[in-house]
């Protein structure tokens, strides 16, 4: 079992910063790709980031390509999404999720999830 926490989101104004955090616990966290999802509400969960086990490739939505940065750091546990010049289109709760070896692009690849963390962007 993995388990995930999320924390770092809050209500930025538009054109703002937030860094999202995702501690990870239980199995050896360098073993697993992790990604970053998203839900707005009555939308389904989409894609954001994700980043493979050495955090030496990674991969982005066109959406926020260019203004989120996936990281990792394998000594701490914990895997990061930086996401600058917000938008109120990236107003959702955001996911973050863990599976082994590879990452994907598709939710339901990923094995284990966090509870998530609400991001709000005012215009």
């Amino acid at each position: 079992q993995v388990q995930l926490v999320e924390s770092g989101g809050g209500l930025v104004q538009a054109g703002g910063s937030l860094r999202l955090s995702c501690a990870a616990s239980g199995r050896t966290f360098s073993n697993y790709a992790m990604g970053w999802f998203r839900q707005a509400p009555g939308k389904e969960r989409e894609f954001v980031a994700a980043i493979t086990t050495r955090g030496s490739n990674t991969n982005y939505a066109d959406s926020v390509k260019g203004r989120f940065t996936i990281s990792r750091d394998n000594t701490k546990n914990t895997v990061y999404l930086q996401m600058n010049s917000l938008k109120p289109e990236d107003t959702a709760v955001y996911y973050c999720a863990a599976r082994p070896l590879l990452p994907s692009a598709v939710a339901t690849d990923y094995d284990y999830w966090g509870q998530g963390t609400q991001v709000t962007v005012s215009s």
